[in-house]
């Protein structure tokens, strides 16, 4: 006999609710359960930022969480980064724009670790966005495309042009 908990959340806004065992991880929660398939499940280790999500606003590692600790929580995946309409956030066209993403499979990760970075630190150096990032893992890119667009998106927001 499998034991089942309810999980009562807000993701992205909209309050939902969920059954799974307690020793179901976050990430595989939110995929399995919400169909939220935008985190990834990189190394489930904590280690390669792929799955990271805010959690009550801060940057957090989906993969190392069971998700019966976010019983309760705020939550904010890659899908709830653009707008409603599909417009995409601010952060999302800047990574489009300086070419911060090849494959995609760290892009949710990274652009959660950006946008924390950002809120905490609206104008960060080359330095501050290579060590917020540093945490994260790329394959493709080389970072130089994803650190050219956190700092494009800092010009943005210091224009009033993000969120």
């Amino acid at each position: 006999m499998t034991l089942s908990v309810e999980i009562q959340l807000t993701v992205n806004g909209e309050r939902r609710v969920g059954r799974c065992e307690p020793r179901k991880l976050f990430v595989d929660f939110l995929r399995e359960d919400l169909c939220l398939t935008g985190t990834h499940a990189g190394c489930e280790h904590g280690i390669c930022g792929a799955c990271t999500i805010l959690f009550y606003g801060e940057a957090a590692r989906s993969c190392t969480m069971l998700a019966v600790q976010a019983d309760g929580a705020e939550i904010l995946t890659i899908e709830g980064l653009a707008a409603s309409d599909g417009t995409l956030h601010p952060l999302q066209q800047a990574f489009q724009s300086c070419h911060g993403l090849q494959c995609g499979f760290c892009t949710p990760g990274m652009l959660m670790l950006s946008l924390d970075l950002l809120r905490h630190d609206p104008a960060p150096t080359e330095s501050s966005v290579r060590e917020a990032l540093s945490g994260a893992i790329c394959r493709c890119t080389g970072y130089q495309g994803i650190v050219d667009a956190v700092l494009a998106a800092s010009s943005a927001q210091k224009k009033g042009d993000m969120v």
